[in-house]
């Protein structure tokens, strides 16, 4: 009886335990700016890149043997940039290999091996080099916070009270553990070309629940993070066709792939709807058409959004004579309602995640195939995709 009653208050003090621990917030980046050549903020260990259109730092985060759940947090506010932009928060997970900082500290050049026909450099991973591993995709909305005021009361449709101060995004990344633990470089990149641009919150929130951590390992990104990089529109022409070596065998792998599609205006690859097609070793994986058709519940972040009115009938309630009445009315139609390819704005993007079993060690095959539209004079159709293993 003594034995087991000595079991039991151990195991009750080991739940107790369990519960009693918190999870912890840890702050990255608070109101940083992020522009093109605009205010850089008084943080001095954030690294501004590209004329401040990335911004990075190194942090130091509790480093967890048993795991942990863990999120991240981004919060974004327009300074003055009006637009919907593309955004991008990533780590760098090698740093003994030459990554995008090195490239655009002009401490080092792409592989030649890691393009795609030749100009479109630093896609792929290599054996010294290691594309950013993108832990949250982000689209800006039209305006937010800067632009959130009574001047903008008569583009606001009547079911939206107030216009958002900012847009918030929170990830969980769980799988991400072993890269945003410890000692890591953390950056947010965002296609701003104006000197207002935005400001960046940035955090990641740590359960200290023991859990299961995994390996990761990234294999293409295309997004643009460096100066002198082309539009990504090679999807136009030729397929992804990328081989690489897995060093052990793995368990329970999962491929995660982020896409989006863009440009072109009315009729571009932002606009139609293109199915993307993700072969692992010959087998298809992934076969979706990547499509957001509720951008309309996002209007509230999108003060600056371009509006025009549309003729409909609508039906409703007359009072007067106690029944439904038809009329033909004009309605607003904002530009952040449109559906788009994969995207609205003021959303994030989660991966797509396919499931591949357990895997040999050794040489595996990735192909990507997006018949997507080519990027001609102003029309700049491109998806951006980036692309990790995760495993046991």
């Amino acid at each position: 009886m003594k034995k087991f009653l000595y079991v039991l208050s151990a195991v009750l003090f080991s739940v107790g335990t369990l519960f009693a621990q918190e999870a912890t917030t840890h702050v990255v980046f608070k109101n940083q700016p992020l522009n093109f050549n605009g205010d850089k903020g008084t943080d001095s260990a954030t690294v501004r890149l590209q004329a401040g259109r990335i911004i990075y730092k190194k942090v130091s985060m509790p480093t967890f043997k048993k795991g942990t759940d863990v999120w991240v947090n981004l919060t974004v506010r327009s300074n003055g940039d009006r637009w919907d932009k593309s955004g991008s928060c990533f780590v760098i997970t090698d740093p003994s290999k030459i990554s995008i900082l090195d490239v655009s500290e002009s401490k080092a050049s792409f592989p030649e091996e890691a393009a795609i026909e030749t100009k479109f450099r630093g896609v792929l991973a290599t054996d010294t080099y290691t594309p950013a591993l993108e832990i949250m995709r982000f689209m800006t909305p039209f305006g937010v916070g800067h632009y959130s005021s009574d001047e903008g009361k008569h583009r606001k449709p009547v079911y939206i009270p107030v216009w958002e101060k900012e847009v918030k995004w929170k990830h969980d990344i769980s799988d991400l553990v072993s890269v945003v633990s410890g000692e890591f470089y953390v950056g947010v990149w965002i296609d701003s070309w104006t000197a207002d641009g935005y400001a960046v919150d940035l955090s990641f929130t740590y359960s200290n629940r023991p859990k299961k951590k995994v390996k990761v390992l990234p294999l293409l990104n295309n997004v643009p993070y460096v100066g002198g990089q082309d539009i990504p529109d090679f999807f136009a022409r030729t397929d992804v066709d990328y081989s690489f070596q897995l060093p052990k065998n793995a368990k329970n792998v999962k491929l995660n792939y982020i896409t989006t599609g863009h440009g072109g205006h009315e009729g571009g690859d932002e606009f139609i709807k293109i199915k993307n097609s993700v072969y692992f070793d010959a087998k298809l994986v992934i076969d979706t058409i990547p499509w957001r058709d509720d951008c309309a519940s996002f209007r509230r972040f999108n003060p600056t959004s371009g509006v025009w009115l549309k003729k409909d009938t609508a039906s409703y309630i007359d009072m007067k004579a106690m029944k439904y009445m038809k009329k033909e009315i004009e309605e607003r139609i904002a530009s952040s309602d449109l559906s788009r390819s994969n995207w609205c704005p003021g959303s994030s993007v989660k991966p797509i995640v396919a499931k591949l079993g357990d895997l040999k060690k050794g040489t595996h095959q990735l192909r990507i195939s997006i018949p997507a539209t080519e990027a001609v004079a102003d029309k700049l159709n491109h998806w951006l995709v980036s692309a990790y293993l995760t495993y046991e």
